[in-house]
């Protein structure tokens, strides 16, 4: 079941960013909610590791934070270039 990119990506349809070519703005704005996406997945897999992490004294329990706040700076950045484009374009 061959499954498209747009269906994978909400709100996929980016909004033209003036100057820039058509593929060129579209392929930079689907970057950019994968960038989203990918930030979700790595706060999703912090919050997985710090689930099934040892909670001893030696555990090392600093790494889900790693990955979360990894993730949540990917959110935050990417999310700000989204909202910057879509006020200069729109």
């Amino acid at each position: 079941m061959a499954m498209s990119l747009a269906a994978l990506i909400p709100g996929a349809k980016p909004t033209p960013i003036p100057g820039m070519s058509g593929p060129v703005s579209e392929i930079f704005g689907y970057g950019l909610w994968l960038l989203v996406l990918a930030g979700v997945g790595g706060v999703a897999f912090g919050l997985y590791k710090l689930a099934v992490s040892d909670k001893s004294r030696h555990g090392g329990g600093s790494e889900p934070f790693k990955w979360m706040g990894g993730g949540l700076a990917a959110i935050i950045l990417s999310s700000s270039l989204i909202a910057i484009l879509n006020g200069i374009a729109g």
